[in-house]
C-alpha cells in the first residue's frame, strides 16, 4: 500500500500572472508564489499551477468548487467577466450557465489558460 503524508492536485496553464490574477482577484483564494509555480490554498486544500509552454487546456473539469449558493457563486465572476459555458443535452443549462437536476446544480466556466473549473451545490 502506499504510503503517504497529504495529497494535492496540480495542472498546467499558460501564462503564471494571468492565472495568480484570476485565482486570487476573480475567484477569490490565497496564492502564493513557488518555484517556478503558484499554490493556492481552500481551506484544507492546496493546489498547485505550474507553467507550460505547450501547454493544452484539459477537455474535462479539473477543479470543482462546492458552494451553497449557486447563484452568488454565479453572479460574482460573471460580474467581473467570466463567462459561464453553456450546454445542451443531458447536461442542458440554463441562461446563466447552471445546470440543475435532482442532484443538485453545477455550472462550469474556463480559468485563462483553458482549464474547466465548475461551481457546485449539494452535489458533493
Amino acid at each position: 500500500m502506499l504510503q503517504y503524508n497529504k495529497t494535492f492536485s496540480s495542472f498546467s496553464v499558460n501564462d503564471i500572472q494571468k492565472a495568480k490574477d484570476f485565482y486570487s482577484k476573480i475567484i477569490g483564494l490565497e496564492v502564493a508564489d513557488k518555484e517556478e509555480a503558484i499554490e493556492m490554498t481552500a481551506g484544507d486544500n492546496r493546489v498547485v499551477l505550474y507553467p507550460k509552454p505547450d501547454h493544452v487546456a484539459a477537455t474535462f473539469t479539473v477543479l470543482n468548487f462546492s458552494v451553497d449558493d449557486i447563484e452568488k457563486a454565479v453572479d460574482s465572476p460573471t460580474a467581473q467577466g467570466v463567462q459561464f459555458e453553456q450546454y445542451g443535452g443531458d447536461i442542458k443549462t440554463d441562461a446563466k450557465g447552471i445546470c440543475r437536476s435532482d442532484r443538485g446544480a453545477i455550472a462550469w466556466f474556463k480559468d485563462p489558460a483553458g482549464n474547466i473549473l465548475s461551481v457546485m451545490e449539494g452535489m458533493e
